[in-house]
């Protein structure tokens, strides 16, 4: 072997140590960073934005790999967890999907049927009733006779909402005034409030919510369930 050959064989043996020493060197800073980071679970994100009190499904969220270590204890980890569940606020895309941002969806109890009526954005207490809150349905009527006097009605009181659905774009005929948008409103009642509220959404002049106080339950005072201007003098 010439001096030629031999200076190549030393170079041949001196990159392959410095590529094992390189290879060394990725392998401790892999392991370096797997020891800090951890190992990954799996997490879900919204896919897009998801407005509150919507009911939600598997096929809203997406599967994320997290490191377990950086993973709140509310992060859901298996969308199980989402049925019979509605968003408590609205979720926006890549959000990732938490415990505390959904709630059980309200059901039905035995007597008590749906009923849902739509209600107008501006008046109807907009933006405060939820899925479970409690409300009073009010209709104004116009007099039977011209003499007689416009009344406001408490039709039901203390109804439970059990779904909050999306502001919608009401179409208008000819020239009748009435609100542009409204939001439709499911309730739980019982026969006769159901039928006292398809009465009201059918002939009442305006059907409007007044959100009641949680914790109340109270019935109506009778001499409060109706209302006159002329009475009020």
């Amino acid at each position: 072997m010439n001096s030629r050959q031999r200076r190549g064989v030393i170079l041949l043996v001196l990159s392959v140590l410095c590529a094992l020493a390189a290879f060394a060197g990725v392998l401790v800073v892999i392991g370096d960073v797997n020891s800090k980071v951890g190992a990954e679970v799996v997490a879900y994100r919204a896919k897009g934005d998801i407005p509150p009190y919507s009911p939600l499904t598997a096929g809203q969220f997406e599967e994320v790999k997290i490191p377990k270590r950086w993973l709140s204890d509310t992060a859901v980890t298996d969308l199980g967890a989402l049925k019979d569940k509605i968003a408590l606020t609205a979720l926006k895309k890549g959000s990732l999907l938490q415990g505390d941002m959904f709630v059980d969806k309200p059901q039905l109890q035995p007597g008590e049927q749906e009923i849902a009526i739509m209600i107008d954005a501006a008046t109807g207490v907009a933006g405060k009733i939820t899925p479970g809150a409690k409300v009073n349905i009010l209709g104004t009527f116009k007099g039977k006779k011209p003499t007689d006097p416009d009344v406001s009605l408490v039709m039901v009181a203390n109804a439970r909402v059990i779904n909050v659905g999306r502001l919608t774009p009401l179409e208008k005929d000819g020239d009748k005034k009435g609100p542009a948008e409204a939001v439709p409103i499911t309730f739980a009642l019982n026969t006769k409030d159901t039928q006292r509220v398809a009465y009201a959404e059918s002939f009442a002049e305006h059907v409007r919510l007044a959100l009641v106080a949680p914790g109340t339950d109270s019935a109506v005072n009778p001499g409060d369930r109706m209302y006159t201007l002329e009475g009020d003098k």
